[in-house]
């Protein structure tokens, strides 16, 4: 390694390193905002919110690694251009491709480390990260309700608590819960007591809440609308009430960040391809099975002739399109046919609805783990895209610091970002398929990195010369124009 590959080398690790520490500093408290519902208020030791921490970093290094590469080559090669660093060592013979050999081979290696997190340490961070919140709620439950602040239960259930008190806070004082009816609903059921006692047990995903000394309020809602305007209510006092908790909705909302956590994400490939394999299998069993149904259900028309099953009604061979059908039938079965037919038709409908639920459900699983699959995948690349996108691109724009390269180096990434986002979303829903979604911002950027590597190699500026376009397209209009005219020498006598 010469001097100077030793330099480019430095410079770029040095403003790599900056720019990772700061990014994976900004993406964390960021993203802890997401789970600060767990952690505020809850009276966690320290050690327990750094492991919290600790296990949930490892997710954004696939988001700050590509992003720090990126800003890290514009910002280097972009002051190298600037400060004619560049026309020096081209002036020695030394081109952009050479600069570039020792900083492809360093970018390739973060390639593999990113691949490394994406498919053993982050599935790995990840269930610890799932196993410690669920730990924390099994040995001390009460850490999950925050004291003085209503803390929700899944997404109909609230409950609020004066004081906690006891071994592990699990005495409760002043307890009201709300529960609604449905997601969306208003508040249809009030339960207030004097006090609570909360029990887990580690080997049960249910939280036992025993209420003491209270009173239950709830909502009617009559059958008849005319009675509706009295609002009548339910009301009833209790020595004891239990309530069961699922831990697993338990401070969960579709809103706080459960989308970063999935259980395809906490498999490394070849357990996602075996997964993958296993869930093909039985969706194709009950694709299958669901035919099968169908068919034996189309039998039962037979039934209303009392045709045993297998025969059928005898057709003539001369027979038209525009004769009806039920001519075949005497007049007192007619009726039946009908009946029979209408109710088959209703069922079959209602039957293949809620197997096309159930199949879409299905392969929309199948969908988001090749999803998981083909991300560990792009992860690495997207590192050698960022690069040769970055570099090219600072050694035209010719700017350094924290200006210009921060424009091109954010706008590049919502790019990527934005694109990669929703093509995983469409291929979760099976719109696209899954390598096309994941590989969406890739496919849009990669002609881009080629495009500023060739133009940096051969010296030419960011914008594209479309004269061989241009050129023949004004000739033609101006051709065109020229004919329109009148001639001079013609004139016109009017009399």
């Amino acid at each position: 390694m010469k001097i100077i590959d030793k330099y480019l080398l430095k410079s770029f690790l040095i403003t790599f390193a900056t720019v990772f520490v700061i990014l994976f500093f900004i993406f964390i408290l960021q993203s802890i905002w997401l789970f600060i519902a767990e952690l505020a208020g809850k009276d966690l030791d320290f050690m327990t919110i750094l492991k919290f921490i600790f296990f949930y970093s490892p997710i954004m290094v696939p988001l700050v690694l590509p992003l720090s590469i990126l800003l890290a080559s514009i910002m280097t090669f972009g002051s190298f251009a600037e400060n004619y660093e560049f026309a020096a060592m081209k002036s020695g013979g030394i081109s952009l491709g050479r600069a570039m050999r020792y900083l492809i081979v360093c970018t390739v290696l973060f390639s593999g480390i990113a691949f490394l997190f994406a498919n053993s340490i982050i599935p790995e961070a990840q269930f610890r990260f799932i196993n410690l919140r669920k730990t924390i709620v099994q040995t001390k439950p009460a850490m999950a309700i925050g004291e003085g602040q209503f803390s929700k239960i899944g997404t109909t259930t609230s409950i609020y608590v004066e004081k906690k008190s006891g071994e592990n806070g699990s005495f409760l004082e002043g307890v009201t819960m709300h529960m609604k009816k449905g997601e969306f609903g208003s508040v249809t059921t009030v339960i207030k007591a004097k006090k609570g006692v909360l029990k887990s047990d580690e080997s049960t995903n249910l939280l036992q809440l025993d209420l003491l000394d209270g009173n239950y309020y709830e909502d009617i809602q009559p059958k008849k609308f005319e009675e509706r305007d009295k609002l009548p209510f339910a009301k009833s006092s209790f020595k004891k009430y239990t309530v069961t908790i699922d831990l697993a909705k338990l401070n969960t909302n579709a809103n706080e960040g459960n989308d970063l956590v999935n259980t395809y994400n906490m498999l490394n490939m070849s357990e996602l391809k075996y997964t993958i394999d296993s869930l093909q299998t039985t969706f194709n069993k009950d694709v299958a099975s669901y035919s099968d149904n169908l068919d034996k259900n189309t039998e039962s028309l037979s039934m209303v002739y009392n045709f045993p099953v297998g025969s059928s009604v005898v057709v003539p061979k001369k027979i038209k399109i525009s004769d009806d059908i039920l001519d075949l039938f005497p007049i007192h079965k007619k009726a039946m046919v009908l009946d029979v037919a209408k109710n088959n038709v209703n069922n079959t409908i209602f039957t293949l609805d809620g197997y096309k639920t159930d199949l879409e459900f299905k392969q929309n699983n199948i969908n988001d783990h090749w999803v998981g699959y083909y991300d560990k995948i792009l992860i690495a690349y997207s590192c050698l895209l960022m690069f040769f996108i970055g570099a090219p691109l600072g050694a035209i724009i010719r700017k350094g610091g924290l200006g210009l390269p921060i424009v091109f180096a954010v706008a590049i990434f919502i790019t990527f970002n934005f694109a990669n986002t929703f093509g995983k979303k469409l291929a979760g829903q099976d719109a696209i398929p899954p390598f096309i979604g994941v590989a969406a911002g890739a496919l849009i950027l990669t002609p881009f990195a080629i495009l500023f590597t060739y133009r940096a190699t051969k010296d030419m500026g960011l914008t594209i010369d479309l004269d061989w376009l241009l050129v023949p397209i004004k000739k033609m209009l101006t051709k065109r124009n020229t004919n329109s005219l009148p001639s001079e020498n013609t004139t016109t006598n009017e009399s």
